[in-house]
């Protein structure tokens, strides 16, 4: 018989991930970008060090943003990041991070 060799990730500490609360905040927004017709697609990504939400404008395209989560990162867990990979927003807490991408939103509504 073969010798049965552990599961590469366990030895890293596990993998990240969102809540069910941080994951609901994400998809609403998610949703009401596509009723504006702002967003078409997502991609969720998931490494032991950290989780990603991607929102694309068109299927076969750079992300418009990247909402990202990872832990122990000494600016705060979670990351804004533009299309072109710059960072926008950092911090501790996702509502903060939501912000700029929520205001956006009501500019549309009110405009």
């Amino acid at each position: 018989m073969g010798a049965v060799l552990p599961f590469p990730f366990r030895a890293t500490g596990g993998q990240t991930g969102f809540t069910r609360f941080e994951l609901h905040r994400i998809v609403d927004l998610y949703g009401r970008m596509v009723a504006a017709g702002l967003w078409k697609d997502y991609a969720i990504a998931f490494e032991p060090g950290a989780a990603a939400f991607w929102a694309f404008r068109r299927t076969a395209e750079h992300p418009e943003c990247r909402i990202e989560k990872r832990p122990g990162a000494r600016q705060g867990a979670w990351s804004l990041i533009g299309e072109n990979g710059q960072v926008l927003r950092r911090g501790p807490e996702l509502g903060p991070i939501l912000a700029p991408l929520e205001r956006r939103l009501l500019k549309l509504v009110a405009g």
